[in-house]
């Protein structure tokens, strides 16, 4: 397992202790996996923003923040000893004081670990809870996969009716609609653990009499885990699979019951999906549904990758120190959701800030007087431009016109030694003078917000 130790800094070539690099120093690069969300891709990582609150509103779901940093048995126990999540990817140390710690790779058990921590077990049920944010796993970075990524979803605790499953992959789909994608969802269900048990002993069988054609890593799985051989995505597997056992006749009635419910429910609500019978997500904690979304796209490499899923977990609070309780959620991948935005829209680009009055100066004096009159027109409410660094007007006016103004106020040295200002009307490039003191008053006026007679 990845763990982390503290390196010294390198030193640039030429350079001694303390002292600055010289001229020429090769700039510094973000860390292998990471990267920067630059202000171009912002406009769609605001869109989902929106969305997401959005949803949570009209569904009833509360926001909650968990750590980044949480004790590593959380995700050991929580997630599964032999996931690839905890055996490759989990960032993990231990502190200066002894603490195993690690950054949080997903954050389900993490609210699962507030759920009990925080007595919500207490509250009226089913509790429900949304979140947006970072995440970390020490995975092998390629295209559209980093090693910080980040994640949104819902999860609600407390009830197991089928209902609610097919309810969150309704919102889910809401979501992905509302964000103008076309996304495919598909389901299955793994039962209980006890009927889940029975079915690995089937697969088991099944794959030991192919062994054979099974590499290094697939016989790895086999041993430790073998329902992650479902989950490969490797050419051999997929035709493996196809002759492999299916889950859906190693399940219990209640189990079945359940899904078929959770299915009426979509058909109800008329959410397309597709039954997968080797859909089994690569976490331990899943129980009975299961589903993951794909956006419906011609590329195969897209089809194939998630835009995210999500399942029951009904055991999960119970095997983190709390009493039995019955939960389900869902998780979309927001950078991969980003990247099909991007696909979908590319010449989407950062939106210019609209003002109603824009500030103008020339000279030093008149500068301060305008930095002061910003501050005024800030706290009155209403949206104000400057662009102070310039010194010519013709710069200025340039900028007030970008940003969509409708008022200009202009001070220079004369007005400063007046007490006045210049009152532009943008449109018919009419001007008046105005009582600086009184500008932010003439400007309300001009847009209405109080009565001419006032």
């Amino acid at each position: 397992m990845p763990t982390s130790k503290k390196v010294e800094p390198k030193k640039a070539a030429g350079t001694e202790e303390g002292a600055a690099p010289k001229k020429g120093a090769q700039p510094i690069q973000t860390t292998r996996g990471m990267r920067d969300i630059l202000p171009i891709d912002q406009p769609h990582w605001q869109r989902i923003a929106e969305v997401f609150q959005a949803m949570a509103r009209d569904y009833g779901f509360e926001r909650i923040d968990t750590p980044m940093v949480e004790d590593a048995s959380l995700f050991v126990r929580g997630v599964g000893k032999v996931t690839d999540i905890v055996e490759k990817e989990l960032f993990q140390w231990e502190t200066p004081g002894g603490e195993h710690v690690a950054l949080r790779p997903e954050n389900t058990a993490s609210i699962v670990r507030a759920y009990v921590q925080h007595g919500m077990l207490n509250q009226p049920q089913p509790v429900r809870l949304w979140y947006k944010g970072p995440f970390f796993r020490y995975d092998r970075p390629q295209a559209g996969r980093f090693r910080q990524f980040f994640q949104g979803g819902f999860e609600v605790l407390g009830e197991a009716d089928a209902v609610i499953d097919a309810q969150l992959i309704l919102i889910s789909y809401n979501i992905l609609r509302e964000l103008g994608l076309d996304p495919i969802v598909k389901v299955n269900s793994l039962g209980t653990p006890e009927s889940r048990a029975n079915y690995k002993n089937a697969l088991v069988a099944f794959f030991r009499s192919k062994k054979n054609k099974l590499t290094e890593d697939d016989k790895k799985r086999l041993l430790k885990n073998p329902l992650r051989l479902l989950d490969s995505k490797e050419e051999h597997m997929q035709e493996l699979k196809a002759e492999a056992p299916q889950i859906v006749d190693w399940l219990d009635e209640e189990s079945k019951t359940h899904f078929m419910r959770v299915l009426e429910y979509l058909d109800e609500a008329q959410v397309p999906y597709q039954l997968d019978p080797y859909l089994v997500r690569g976490l331990d904690y899943y129980t009975k549904t299961v589903f993951e979304w794909f956006a419906a796209s011609d590329d195969q490499e897209l089809a194939q990758a998630a835009l995210g899923g999500g399942g029951r977990y009904d055991g999960l609070t119970e095997l983190l120190g709390g009493r039995p309780t019955p939960a389900a959620g869902f998780a979309l991948g927001l950078d991969r959701v980003v990247s099909r935005l991007k696909d979908l829209h590319p010449n989407t680009t950062t939106q210019v800030r609209k003002v109603d009055v824009f500030l103008a100066q020339l000279g030093e004096v008149a500068r301060k007087k305008a930095l002061v009159l910003f501050e005024e027109f800030r706290k009155a409410g209403i949206p104000v431009g400057e662009a102070f660094a310039k010194a010519s007007m013709k710069g200025q006016m340039e900028a007030a016109n970008k940003h969509g103004a409708k008022w200009a106020i202009i001070i220079g040295q004369k007005e400063v030694m007046d007490g006045t200002a210049i009152l532009r009307d943008m449109d018919a490039g009419t001007q008046e003078i105005v009582d600086i003191k009184k500008a932010v008053h003439e400007v309300k006026k001009k847009l209405g917000h109080i009565s001419p007679q006032a």
